[in-house]
């Protein structure tokens, strides 16, 4: 666990990626759990760095939405885009203007209404305080890039808790 200090920091707060080469330009990233994407500069059908952090701004909110909204009735649609601007400017290369849209259909009758009744609400949740990507980029957490000896991460059956092999809740 690379941090100690503060109460809030423990074997359950800590969560991590694996990444290695796997041709020129091409990497894959590990989870714990055996799961993995394959990373590339955008020539080829990989994924990019910068496409990876849309998938998990909208992949966070999908999951917090689903579970909120998508308990009072099943998704009848659903389509969900992530998308903004790379620039580069005097505080070098970044992303701008964010946004993540949902469109999203739920069914006729009591469940379906309850779902849309809370939709407005639930997004609101996901933007100030449920979705941990969306809350990490707007709160702007620095990163620290530093060189180190690596040991190959142990990995986990799918859907398991890297903290107790247990199945568990979503980490969206």
């Amino acid at each position: 666990m690379p941090a100690t200090s503060g109460p809030e920091l423990s074997d359950q707060t800590y969560r991590s990626i694996d990444l290695h080469q796997i041709g020129e330009h091409r990497w894959k990233a590990t989870n714990r759990r055996g799961g993995g994407v394959s990373i590339g500069p955008g020539d080829d059908p990989d994924f990019t760095p910068v496409e990876l952090l849309l998938a998990a701004l909208v992949g966070c909110g999908a999951a917090d939405l689903d579970y909120i909204a998508g308990k009072r009735a099943p998704f009848e649609t659903f389509l969900a885009r992530a998308e903004g601007h790379k620039i580069r400017d005097e505080q070098g290369t970044h992303m701008v203007q964010l946004k993540v849209t949902f469109d999203v259909t739920f069914p006729e009758g009591e469940g379906g209404d309850a779902a849309r009744e809370v939709l407005p609400r639930t997004l609101q949740q996901i933007q100030d305080r449920l979705c941990t990507v969306g809350r990490t980029v707007s709160l702007g957490e620095p990163v620290a890039y530093v060189e180190g000896a690596l040991a190959p991460a142990p990995t986990f059956d799918p859907g398991a808790s890297p903290v107790d092999g247990q199945s568990g809740p979503s980490d969206g």
